[in-house]
Formats: structure tokens, sequence, C-alpha cells
């Protein structure tokens, strides 16, 4: 770790400061446009310079703030019948994992998460089974239980948004809100393990700035963007960052 402290934030020089906002801006474009992925992309920036327990929270406040502000420009687009019941199993997701945050291992969560995401993204059948209300409580549950431990699940729930989804815009969305569902949970639930936060206050205001220009910059080229480029653009990254967290997984257990 570095000594300096940059505006009083631990272990950050003003290089990492506005490094990490302006990567926060280019992830928030990537997440516009592709329906996914801005998440995991910056959490894998933020990694080489926070350990775990500061980064997983860290990362869930600022890509709170971020999907607020997604709402706030495409709340009209909304598939608002999902909310109340990813909400619910959000809650339920949130307080399971507070209980075990330290007993599971993260390399074993990014395996699974790889497969279920690749398993997702080319068997689409299986994120439409059932009545969406019943299905997006579990994927509520699912999502954010896996969220305390690993931080950046949108990628798994951008699969099952894209089977409900009509329009790029619904899924922008509807992605935002849910996250915002999902972020506020684990948040609550980092709180009542005792974590804080409040040194990194200026590094989170200035990366959120930086995620909410992305974000409309995004907008602006979501757009423009045909429906179909849309779509197959988000299969294959999707397919991407499945394997990669797979290797992840595999690698953190010894394997590679």
């Amino acid at each position: 770790m570095i000594e300096t402290q940059f505006l009083g934030v631990p272990d950050v020089d003003a290089w990492i400061f506005f490094g990490l906002s302006i990567t926060a801006f280019f992830t928030s474009i990537v997440g516009v446009v592709t329906g996914t992925a801005g998440g995991l992309l910056l959490l894998a920036v933020m990694a080489f310079f926070f350990e775990p327990a500061t980064l997983l929270p860290l990362h869930t406040i600022i890509m709170l703030l971020t999907s607020v502000h997604m709402v706030f420009m495409f709340w009209r687009h909304i598939l608002k019948a999902t909310v109340l019941p990813f909400l619910a199993g959000s809650i339920v997701g949130a307080t399971l994992g507070a209980n075990i945050f330290i007993a599971l291992s993260a390399a074993i969560l990014q395996g699974i998460i790889g497969i279920f995401i690749l398993i997702l993204t080319w068997l689409p059948k299986i994120t439409t089974a059932g009545g969406e209300r019943k299905r997006f409580a579990v994927v509520g549950f699912v999502v954010t239980f896996l969220g305390i431990f690993v931080s950046a699940t949108g990628t798994l729930l951008a699969s099952f948004i894209a089977s409900a989804a009509p329009t790029r815009q619904n899924h922008v969305a509807t992605m935002g809100a849910l996250m915002v569902c999902s972020h506020v949970t684990k948040i609550v639930a980092f709180g009542v393990l005792g974590i804080a936060l409040s040194a990194y206050v200026p590094l989170m205001i200035s990366m959120v700035a930086g995620a909410a220009l992305g974000n409309w910059v995004g907008s602006k080229m979501l757009d423009r963007m045909q429906e179909q480029i849309f779509r197959t653009i988000f299969k294959i990254l999707l397919t991407v960052l499945g394997l990669r967290l797979i290797w992840i997984g595999l690698r953190g257990l010894g394997w590679f």
C-alpha cells in the first residue's frame, strides 16, 4: 500500500484518485451501451488498489449512486412489475449473505456466477421459466446474496432482464432500477457488519460524477445504436465475462 493520502483518502494519491474517476466515466459508457459489464470492469480496476473488505462496500456505494442516476434518466422505460418481487428477494439475500460473509470463498462464487452467466446466455428459455414475479424474486435473492461476496453481479441479472425487456431502453432502465434495490440492501448489510467508509467520501463523489457523465454520453450512443447490434454485443460480452469469471475462480482455487 502507498502512504500518500489525497484529500484524506487512505492509500490513494492524486494519480489513483483521478485515474479511478476517469475509469468510472469509461466503464459507465460501456455499461449503458452494452447493458452490462460496466460495474464488473470498474470492480476489476478498483481491485488493484483496495483490499476486499474495503473494495466490496466502496464499489457497492459507487454503483448504487450510478444506478440512481441511470433510473433518473430512463425511468419511463422501467419494467415496473419486476421491481417489488426483486426487492423482496434482495432483502432475503442480503440478510443471509451478511450472516455468512466470511465463511464462503470468493473464488468459488466467482466460478459459479461465470457458469450461470454462460448457461443463461446460451439457454435463454431458462431466463423466462415460471411467472415473471416469482422469477425476479428468486433472481433478486441470488444476485444480492452473491453480491455480498463479489459485488459486481449485474452481469448475472442482465441475462434475465434481456429476456423480459422488449427494447434496449427497457433493458437499461430496468437494470438500473433493480440494481438500486440490490445495492441498497447490500449497503444496509455492510452497515450491520460495521464497515465504515467515511474517509473515502471525496473519492466516491469524484467517481460518481465521472460515472454520471459516462451515463449521459452512453445514453446518446444508445439512442443511435440498432437493436440487433445491441443484442449481439450484449451476448458476446456476457460470454467473455462469464469465461473470465470461471478462469478467475479456478485460479483463485489454485488450479492454474
